[in-house]
This record gives C-alpha cells, structure tokens and sequence, in this order.
C-alpha cells in the first residue's frame, strides 16, 4: 500500500519484545499520572491525560477489558429509563456523548439501532411513553446522531416484529439508540492513548502503594506474566478499577475508603433465527428494563441487576439468572425461548455508588470522583456511555496534584484509531493486495471491526496469505485477525482473543472449544510459546468453559460462584 492510502496513525507494536521494552520504562521513568485499571474508564483516562501532553502508565492486572467493560449490553444510550427517575443532567450528557461516539470518536464501533417500545394501554402509554421519547429527542438537541421516535400502530409493529404475540402490545414507539463493541472500544481507547504517548501494560498487577512522606508516589507492581516486581513512581495516581475501587483503596491505606456496590447483570444469547425482527426490542420489567438486541447472527437479551457479594475476578450467572431473563422475553414471544436454545450467557459487574436502596436498580448511575488521599485521585460509579466525562473529571483531580498547569481535555475533538476515512474503507481495502482471497463479506467484517486499521491487518496476508483461512468452528473470523491480536492488540492468552478480541466465547455454539486449537497454535510464534505453554492455554480455556456451564446450572449465587471460580484467569493464577 502507498502511503496516500493510509488515513490513520499508526498502530504500536505489542509483541513479547516491545512488552520487554514496556516493562523496561516502567521501572525507570518518573509519570506524571499512573493510572490503575484498564476498562473503559481506565483507557479513556490514559488518552485524556496523555492527549493534554501527560506522561502517562497504565497498569492492568488481567487484560484490557477484561471486567464490566466486556460484559455490558454492548448499549451506547442516554438511559431512557432514568427520566423516570428525574435524572435530566445524566440524559442528557449521554445524549450527548452518544452523539459524539456515533458522529465522531468512533462510528466503526458505536452504529445507530432502532428499537420498539411495545405499548401495553392505549391512551396512557401512548401519553407517558410518548412523552418522555419527546422529551429524550429533545434533550438530544437540534441536529441529532439519529432519526427522532415515532408512534407505531399495533398492526405496524407486528409486522415489524412478527415474533410478538399479538395480545402483548396495542401499538409501539420506535426510537433509535446505539450499539458498541464494548471490549474493543475500550481496547481502541489504550491503543489510541498508547500513540498519543501513553504506555499501557495488561497483566501489571499493584501488590502496594509507594508514600513519600504523607504523599502516594506509586505503586509496587508484579508482571503477572514472569513473577518479577518493580515500582513505578508518579506524581498522581489515579484510581479507576470500578467494582475493585473499595479494594484499591484499602490497599492503599485509605480509612474511609469509597464504597462501590456490585450489581450483577447477566446476559443470555440466542440464534438469530428464534427472534423474528426487525427492531431491538425494550421491554419494562418490574424492577428496570430487558433489552432484546441484535448482534450479528444472535440476540443478546438482558439484562439482571442484582447484589453480588462474592468474588470480583469470575462473577457467574446461576440458572435463576437464566430463567428470569427467559421468564420476562417469553411473556411477549409467540414461541418461547428454552435452556436448549441458549448459545452463551455471560455475566458483568456494575460499579455502582453505595447507597441505602434494596434494590441495585434504584442506584444512582452518576459517577463520583475525589481526592482519596494526597497523591491519589479514585474514579468510581457512572455508565459506559459517560466515560469520557469521567476520565475528564479524574485528570482535572489529577492535575492539581502536579506543580505545573494542565491543558483543558481534548478528547472531544479525537477520533480513535480506525476513525478516520471510514467512508472509503471498504473501496481502500478491495485493492488491497492482502484482499486478494477474500470475499466482499470478510472486508466488511473487517471495517466493522478495525475501521480503516482493517488495511494494517490484511498487510500480513502479503506476506502470509494462509492466513486468509477462516477459523475451523468460527469461520466468521479470520487467522489473520488471531495474528494480529498477538502482535498489535496486546493479546497474551488465548482468552484474550476469543472473549474480547473476537467475541467467539458468546457467538458460537461451543463457546470457542474447538477453535482454542487453531488460536493458541496462530499466537504462539509471536509470544513464544512451546508446546507445552501451547497445551496449557488451550486446557485452561476449555476449562473455563466447563467450569461455566457447570455455574450455570446452579440455583443460586452462592452454588454457581462456587462451581465457576476455581478456573481463575491464567494471569491471576499466577498470581
């Protein structure tokens, strides 16, 4: 490719030689900020600081969203239901920031979704509802990302949508909301700050915290992937570990630390084929709402929120989660989803503010930030949709802990990498001469997926075109896509790329079990691994699933956290 073909920055190295380099510099330099944790309120931290010309280390002890910020409804949204909370403020800056991800920041992963509203009264739904999609339009402003709300006949609506039953709805409402590739946005985010300056390390774990005199100075740190410890110092820490933020701050020395409340949300996936739709469906439960969304070839329906008073790391779903979520989907199918047709379920922990109510639900989705101590900044609470907001407001607390003035934040106007000539992307990628073996299909899976950074990937089929090879068991993804994760996207294990750099642990109907083979033996030159490293990954992933299903079949919390936590993250057990 020529030069006048590329339209983005260039992607950094992230092979088992510059992870060397990496951890080098972490030892050595003195950062202005250190950031702790690498969800999406992490990543946007490290471009927010690094984009105002901080020297910048992010630290993750497992992988870039390897928490909540993979396991979300995959939703970018302004919370309708919390107008019925009188929550304007929040609606409206996710409107907001919903605008820009669509418009601006990434519209390869964050696409316009049409939903219905099913109406169950006429006249007083029709008002209420109606109402407040006004109002959801209005708060959006003059020229929104997307097409304003409009009331559907019930005869419309089944058509729409056939596989309603007839007696569910008297008519409906069509909004539009968007949907995002949660674990690669954030992982776009790290990437994006890593080429504005910012160094990001997966598999750092913080063991302690350095003080000088009252002041924290950073961290004493493991790589979790050789055993070794360091420290890396900084002039401001900031904390932004969601559902581990008490946990940090404990670690930390902090005496009143800030207290964050898990709320489990579990998901389940289905064959596209079941649901017959045209729309996203959102449908009221008595606590909340269930989202029916597509994603691909299958729906994803959820979501629960309930406490959850156990292990942080593997939060499982219970056969009770299951049966809620199929519960509430089936009062409004005509043919009722079963446990059979379930393909993947996955469960994620909400980082929600503590508070007195009963219910998780009635928590607040605003987010907090606060000197936790002199030298540490935390950053807990909010939506996905908000974290830009957050990451501001952390390194606006960050920066007056510096000795010198900081810029205003940027990240409004910084697309991320893979944003840039999206338009023409497909048409660059059709004269590629990587493209040569691949169907028109597989290019727009690749935009879909990597945007105009779809070209750096086809650039190692030049040189090795069997990697145009579909996976055997996924053959929606490509090996290439496998190599480039190893070499350019951080990847370490193969959990890393079929649950977050692919979603093949929740798309396929056996989780990735026979692709695991075909992954670990495509990652191993690049990382180095031997046959038994080979081995180890591929029995650990398969034993995670198992250990799922195993999760998944208990009554409670309690019984399915005890089936599923055994199988601990390869990092962590080595932790």
């Amino acid at each position: 490719m020529t030069d006048s073909t590329r339209l983005d920055l260039p992607v950094p190295a992230a092979g088992k030689e510059s992870r060397r380099r990496s951890l080098a510099r972490l030892a050595t330099e003195v950062f202005d900020v250190l950031v702790i944790g690498g969800g999406v309120t992490g990543c946007g931290v490290a471009l927010d600081a690094a984009s105002r010309g901080l020297s910048v280390a992010l630290l993750e002890k497992r992988d870039f969203a390897a928490g909540t910020s993979s396991r979300s409804s995959k939703l970018i949204h302004g919370g309708l239901r919390y107008l019925e909370q009188f929550d304007i403020g929040l609606v409206r800056e996710a409107l907001h920031e919903r605008q820009l991800l669509v418009e601006k920041i990434a519209p390869h992963l964050v696409h316009p979704t049409p939903f219905l509203l099913p109406l169950k009264h006429r006249a007083w739904d029709r008002l209420y509802l109606g109402s407040g999609l006004f109002l959801y339009d209005a708060l959006a402003g003059l020229r929104p990302a997307m097409p304003r709300h409009r009331h559907l006949s019930r005869g419309a609506c089944l058509r729409a949508v056939p596989s309603l039953r007839e007696d569910a709805l008297v008519g409906g409402i069509r909004y539009y909301d968007a949907q995002v590739d949660d674990a690669r946005f954030s992982l776009m985010l790290a990437l994006t700050a890593t080429v504005h300056g910012a160094l990001c390390a997966p598999a750092v774990g913080v063991i302690a915290f350095l003080h000088q005199e009252e002041r924290i100075s950073g961290a004493r740190v493991r790589d979790l992937e050789s055993g070794d410890e360091f420290e890396v110092r900084a002039r401001a820490v900031i904390n932004a570990t969601g559902v581990w933020t008490t946990e940090v701050e404990r670690l930390a020395g902090v005496e009143a630390p800030m207290m964050v409340r898990p709320s489990k949300g579990v998901h389940v996936v289905v064959p596209k084929a079941l649901i017959d739709s045209a729309y996203a469906l959102i449908l009221p439960t008595e606590k909340s709402v269930l989202f029916v969304l597509p994603w691909g070839n299958q729906w994803i329906v959820g979501t629960t929120d309930t406490d959850w008073r156990f292990g942080l790391d593997h939060p499982a779903a219970s056969r009770s989660d299951i049966q809620y979520l199929l519960d509430h989907v089936n009062a409004v199918l005509k043919d009722p989803l079963t446990f059979d047709d379930i393909t993947a379920v996955y469960a994620g922990l909400r980082p929600l503010l503590g508070g007195g109510a009963d219910e998780t639900a009635g928590l607040s989705r605003e987010h907090a930030v606060r000197r936790s101590a002199p030298g540490l900044i935390s950053v807990a609470g909010g939506k996905y949709t908000t974290y830009r907001l957050m990451a501001r407001d952390a390194v606006d607390a960050a920066a007056r802990e510096l000795p010198f003035t900081v810029d205003a934040s940027r990240t409004a106007d910084i697309p991320l990498l893979g944003a840039v000539g999206l338009s023409g992307a497909e048409f660059r990628l059709s004269i590629h001469p990587g493209a040569t073996r691949l169907a028109p299909e597989h290019l727009q899976h690749l935009v879909r997926r990597y945007g105009t950074l779809a070209s750096n990937v086809l650039d190692l089929l030049v040189d090795e075109p069997r990697l145009a090879d579909p996976l055997p068991g996924a053959e929606k993804y490509l090996a290439v896509e496998v190599r480039y994760a190893a070499l350019h996207e951080g990847a370490l294990h193969v959990d890393d790329v079929l649950t977050r750099r692919t979603h093949i642990a929740f798309e396929t109907p056996d989780r990735g079990r026979l692709a695991a083979e075909h992954v670990a033996h495509l990652m191993a030159p690049v990382l180095g691994w031997d046959r038994a490293a080979i081995d180890r990954e591929i029995t650990h992933y398969r034993a995670r699933l198992t250990a799922e299903r195993a999760a998944q079949s208990m009554l409670d919390d309690a019984a399915s956290d005890s089936a599923r936590s055994p199988v601990r993250d390869l990092r962590l057990s080595a932790e």
